[in-house]
């Protein structure tokens, strides 16, 4: 069984990248995590990052044993370069190309265990009661709850007094509104004209 994992983007060249890549192909898990301690290079953090991720996809997903498993194949592709220009002397610009990368990485079980595909997860049965979640929970299921709709929120709207509370803050600057007040004589102070 072949569990697969990838990372995109990741702001570094392929070059460089291969160079870590390649002493820990077609080693078993452990082994190359221990190799990995030990390479003074920075494309160590994302390549580690990205063997543990793939490894616990095999033990969540798959049930597969961490001690059965190796690298049977990674990959580093050249992703999207950024272009970016340097000023130089006389007024000449350089370019900088800005190079990322994509490993692809494919583990491998060393005994054949015999699984064939994911695990089955059970999934509860959501279901809609007009009214009736008591029935819903007495089932043993749960209820899902309908969200409101602008039209609903609005009507929603309370009055209390001379103060309107408006619960989806849809006031200026997500204040309440209050009846009779105005922006504009606030306004009037800040924006007066001067005149002479």
């Amino acid at each position: 069984m072949e569990v697969k994992a990838k990372t995109k983007h990741i702001r570094m060249s392929p070059r460089k990248i291969r160079l870590v890549v390649d002493v820990i192909r077609g080693l078993v898990i452990s082994q190359a995590l221990d190799q990995l301690k030990f390479l003074n290079k920075k494309a160590v953090r994302p390549v580690e990052k990205l063997i543990k991720s793939c490894l616990a996809n095999a033990e969540h997903n798959y049930e597969l044993d961490k001690n059965n498993l190796y690298i049977k194949e990674i990959r580093v592709d050249e992703g999207s370069t950024l272009h970016r220009w340097m000023p130089r002397a006389h007024g000449r610009a350089t370019p900088i190309r800005k190079r990322t990368s994509h490993i692809i990485l494919t583990l491998a079980e060393i005994k054949e265990s015999g699984r064939t595909g994911a695990k089955k997860r059970k999934v509860e049965a959501a279901i809609k009661l007009d009214g009736k979640p008591k029935e819903a929970e007495e089932k043993g299921l749960k209820v899902k709850e309908k969200k409101e709709t602008k039209q609903e929120k609005k009507d929603n709207i309370i009055e209390k007094g001379k103060e309107i509370v408006d619960p989806g803050f849809e006031g200026r600057g997500g204040q309440t509104k209050v009846e009779g007040s105005s922006y504009r004589g606030m306004a009037k102070r800040f924006f007066r004209r001067k005149s002479g």
